[in-house]
């Protein structure tokens, strides 16, 4: 049975070092960070995303702005909001929600924003000093990867790790923090050919393809670390029945509920073959909202 590798506990403790962090600040008289979050239209997992980070910021005593901007709001208006916390010298932070609705460019909106205020790691002026090894700020879903490998003393110097998933935001930064590691690295997906052979190679596998349940066990080498980024909310009772087989708290909680959250890996398949795994949720997720918030810390005394 697999090692249950718990993101929560390990984000307590990260957010219990940012409130350390702030409260010195506030005793110094220095300038306590501020995040600023956009939001736009009403798509229900974003609204919840949004909460959640806000909720943490007032954990840890960070201060939090939110923008919440109609489904009709233009990318102009957007772009106005964006410059006008850019220029705010009180806003350590920025943070655009994703997804975007339909006919906004999200590539062209975040390159609005300033490098110095990008929490989220996704300017290009960031993702350029991440892939040259220069310090700056990182996309937080990897960061939170790494944190997790290192919280739990994974080894990575030498290891075959495959990257499920080819995306900017997870995938790509994914694969350059574990070659800093020195990890042999292979970027894969949905198109690779005989993909279930390439990822039983990995000593370390991260999935984050965005489809529920699309890692089976049988894609997995005995005693690989596997890493799941997904969150996917299943409403199927058909497809749960094949995602939950070895699961049966899940495939109980579709029943009843209608609805259940589960990440990219078949987890109850997983747990049986794995060395080490994590779960959904309560994997990877609390320490993304961790990592923003270090990001926003950093940016804050980057700044002064």
């Amino acid at each position: 049975m697999a090692q249950i590798l718990d993101g929560k506990a390990h984000a307590d403790r990260m957010l219990e070092e940012i409130r350390q962090a702030v409260a010195t600040r506030n005793a110094t008289g220095a300038r306590v960070p501020c995040l600023a979050v956009i939001l736009v239209g009403e798509n229900p997992a974003s609204q919840v995303y949004v909460r959640n980070k806000v909720a943490a910021c007032a954990k840890t005593g960070i201060r939090s702005l939110e923008f919440l901007l109609p489904e009709t709001t233009t990318s102009d208006k957007l772009i106005d909001t964006i410059i006008e916390l850019n220029t705010n010298p009180e806003v350590d932070g920025i943070l655009v929600q994703l997804p975007l609705p339909k006919g906004m460019d999200a590539k062209v909106m975040l390159q609005r924003i300033d490098p110095a205020k990008d929490v989220d790691g996704l300017h290009p002026m960031n993702q350029g000093l991440l892939l040259q090894g220069q310090r700056g700020l990182r996309p937080c879903t990897p960061s939170a990867v790494m944190n997790m490998l290192k919280a739990y003393g994974v080894p990575m110097k030498g290891k075959r790790a495959v990257v499920l998933g080819r995306s900017e935001i997870v995938g790509k930064p994914m694969a350059l923090m574990l070659m800093e590691e020195h990890a042999t690295v292979t970027i894969a997906h949905s198109r690779t050919v005989d993909l279930p052979s390439v990822c039983r190679e990995a000593d370390i596998l991260v999935a984050a393809i965005g489809q529920p349940g699309f890692v089976e066990g049988s894609w997995i080498k005995p005693g690989a670390i596997v890493v799941d980024v997904g969150i996917n909310r299943v409403e199927d009772l058909q497809l749960g029945e094949r995602i939950f087989t070895h699961d049966p708290k899940k495939l109980e909680a579709l029943r009843t509920r209608g609805s259940v959250l589960c990440g990219d890996v078949r987890y109850g398949e997983a747990f049986e073959i794995a060395g080490s795994v994590t779960p959904v949720p309560g994997g990877v997720g609390p320490l993304t909202i961790a990592g923003l918030l270090t990001n926003t810390l950093q940016a804050c005394q980057n700044r002064g």
